[in-house]
């Protein structure tokens, strides 16, 4: 006897999955099949937990600001400041990162070198340039992601663990999803949210990669004399080269690399950590006591840099959800409010009104030519 079928089956039950299969499960019968033997284990779990409003451009901006205000209304939120550093030969860059966000809605202030020392007085001589970011703040990701998978436990979403799945097959009227234990599940409408995986879940389905990219990003965990302060806010280089956050008195480093990879649980590599470091040391005078714990996580690109969120153009019922680079966090619930909008065909409410959907449309990647297939 078949498994009775589903609207739609999730793939993935990190940040992505829950917060869409969360959205999606009041007005749908909800699968959501997870390929760890708990939800989270990758990308979700390894963030560095930040909510800050430039972070992955303009074109983020919008799903930032939005969920935004849902993060702080269910206190995912604390404040911290985000401060963007330069030294002088970085004054053209910092003109165009303000004029860049200029009119975006985000609140930004350009400091001095004596701005810039007293919210960072470790900050070595050279570093005299600086914009502050007030509105920045840390996330509380676990407390995040339980809310969603509760949400959608709650309405009535069936959430299935060790359930990798290795074969997809589409029939007329719905997909059959078989997993490496043999469990069978069908879905009219199949949600890709597989993170790095999107591109090997949709070549398995018989639809065409999008070009979604995982890189892996390093982070480390060091204890510095004199202590980090708590209120120190997170400090980014201008140019991408790294950032670093106060954790408890430690500081969480990162050479902010995005080092491409396959699929897979990653684990930093000692380069990158010593990068990191020598980056780090050209920046403040800390004194570095130890490093106490490094770890690795993956964040994945589509070609421009966006995240994908709709129907796929050419094959029906399969419907992305990926490509969410490093700001799958921060935008996780105006992506999920979005993105469960466009599959159940419902109109915007006050969360997305401003959030254009066709930035995101898997669409793009797609000529005029392209037709969708039967």
């Amino acid at each position: 006897m078949p498994e009775p079928i589903h609207d739609f089956a999730v793939i993935g039950a990190g940040m992505a999955g829950a917060s869409i299969a969360a959205e999606l499960a009041p007005h749908a019968r909800v699968v959501v099949l997870e390929a760890e033997d708990a939800p989270g284990y990758h990308s979700t779990g390894r963030s560095a937990a930040f909510w800050e409003e430039c972070y992955g451009g303009p074109g983020v901006v919008p799903l930032t600001l939005a969920s935004g205000v849902y993060l702080r209304e269910h206190g995912f939120l604390h404040p911290r400041g985000a401060l963007y550093v330069g030294r002088a030969d970085d004054k053209a860059t910092m003109d165009r990162f303000v004029e860049t966000f200029s009119g975006t809605g985000v609140t930004i202030e350009r400091l001095d070198r004596a701005g810039l020392s007293e919210r960072v007085p470790q900050t070595r001589e050279e570093w005299c340039d600086a914009i502050w970011e007030p509105a920045c703040a840390d996330i509380d990701v676990a407390g995040l992601h339980q809310h969603y998978l509760a949400a959608l436990r709650k309405a009535g979403a069936q959430l299935v663990c060790r359930a990798r799945v290795d074969r997809l097959v589409r029939g007329n009227v719905a997909w059959e999803l078989t997993t490496e234990r043999g469990e069978t599940y069908r879905a009219a409408t199949v949600i890709n949210a597989a993170g790095a995986w999107a591109d090997t879940l949709a070549r398995e389905a018989g639809v065409r990669p999008l070009g979604i990219d995982p890189k892996r990003r390093t982070v480390a965990q060091l204890r510095v004399s004199p202590e980090a302060p708590p209120d120190l806010p997170l400090v980014l280089d201008i140019n991408g080269n790294f950032y670093f956050k106060s954790d408890n008195g430690r500081l969480w480093l990162s050479p902010h690399d995005e080092i491409p990879t396959s699929p897979c649980d990653a684990a930093p590599e000692e380069m990158d950590v010593a990068l990191a470091i020598d980056r780090f040391q050209n920046v403040t005078d800390w004194t570095i006591e130890a490093v106490e714990r490094r770890w690795a996580g993956l964040r994945s690109f589509a070609p421009d840099r966006l995240p994908v969120y709709g129907p796929d153009p050419e094959i029906r019922g399969f419907f992305w959800f990926a490509g969410q680079g490093g700001f799958g966090i921060q935008t996780a619930p105006a992506a999920a409010r979005l993105a469960a909008q466009i599959a159940l065909g419902n109109e915007p409410d006050a969360m997305t009104r401003k959030i254009d959907p066709q930035a995101y449309v898997p669409n793009r990647f797609f000529t005029s030519a392209d037709a969708v297939s039967g």
